[in-house]
């Protein structure tokens, strides 16, 4: 048996489960590492052979896969300051309806520019758990193509959104495997957004071409900071725990808020639409994982 293959197989299965970004990921199976090896030591001081310390000390640490687990849980806590982080865009947002910036184009610039270089400090920082909330705002002009959409003429419209719709999912998946390899979870907290921008697009577009200063979008503004206010909440929270069944639940719930929160606010759009915008947020949890899931299929496979 090649022991050193045998030890980083564990180490490997263990790196799976972790999900953490690469610089915590790194620490940690090296300080593992040490310890197994310090322990294979003690053990063949007292008799046994290289293997049976080997083979004892995996199996006192238990299966990789529940130790991995183990570790992420410790480890997956986000601090108030990552969580402010993470919830900053959607804040921001909210702050945008609050003061009713949107009737000019000032706030353009601004919003660009801090999204830019907050991207870019955190994609050069080991994509930490705050960055994706603010990739998910770059997807902001996709929706607003995809609105765009309903206001060619109807058998346009329809071809138009045959092609559009495939692009969408195809980018997706593409900025998915590109920066959420660690954890599906980080693509569907990157998606969040999108159902809130939907909603509200379409609520918009009731009284014909999308415009920020007619009365309706004025009657609603308010909502619509409530709407990101609550996105951030639920981003909050996201980051402070640990367990990702919570988690999941935590992301699911703030579509779901959101969504409710639209339809009811606008006074335009009735069950189907919530439904549809339910089903969308179901979209966004379910795609990254089945797309993590393809992903690790085609990866070589790795012993428990």
């Amino acid at each position: 048996m090649d022991l050193r293959l045998e030890l980083n197989r564990y180490l490997q299965n263990i790196r799976t489960n972790l999900r953490l970004d690469p610089a915590s990921e790194k620490e940690i199976l090296r300080e593992l590492e040490t310890h197994v090896e310090d322990r294979c030591s003690e053990m063949q001081k007292s008799g046994l052979t290289e293997e049976e310390a080997l083979e004892k000390c995996l199996r006192l640490l238990g299966p990789a896969r529940t130790l991995g687990k183990q570790i992420y849980e410790t480890h997956s806590q986000g601090t108030w300051r990552q969580a402010l982080l993470a919830a900053l865009p959607h804040l921001f947002f909210a702050l945008l309806f609050a003061l009713n910036w949107l009737s000019g184009l000032a706030w353009v610039p601004v919003m660009l520019l801090m999204i830019s270089v907050i991207v870019i400090f955190g994609l050069f920082h080991g994509k930490p758990a705050w960055l994706f909330p603010l990739l998910g705002y770059s997807l902001l002009p996709v929706a607003a193509a995809g609105v765009s959409l309903l206001y060619l003429p109807p058998g346009w419209s329809w071809v138009a959104l045959l092609l559009y719709i495939p692009l969408v999912v195809w980018l997706t998946c593409f900025i998915t495997i590109k920066f959420l390899r660690r954890d599906w979870l980080y693509s569907a907290l990157m998606l969040l957004p999108v159902p809130s921008f939907v909603g509200w697009f379409l609520a918009l577009a009731q009284d014909g071409p999308i415009t920020l200063s007619s009365p309706f979008a004025n009657n609603i503004t308010p909502w619509t900071g409530i709407t990101f206010l609550s996105l951030a909440l639920f981003v909050t929270v996201f980051v402070r725990l640990k367990n990702r069944v919570l988690r999941i639940i935590a992301l699911t719930l703030a579509g779901l808020t959101s969504s409710t929160i639209i339809t009811l606010a606008s006074n335009r759009l009735g069950l189907p639409a919530f439904l549809g915008l339910a089903v969308l947020m179901l979209v966004i949890l379910i795609l990254p994982a089945f797309i993590e899931r393809r992903v690790s299929q085609h990866q070589q496979p790795l012993t428990p």
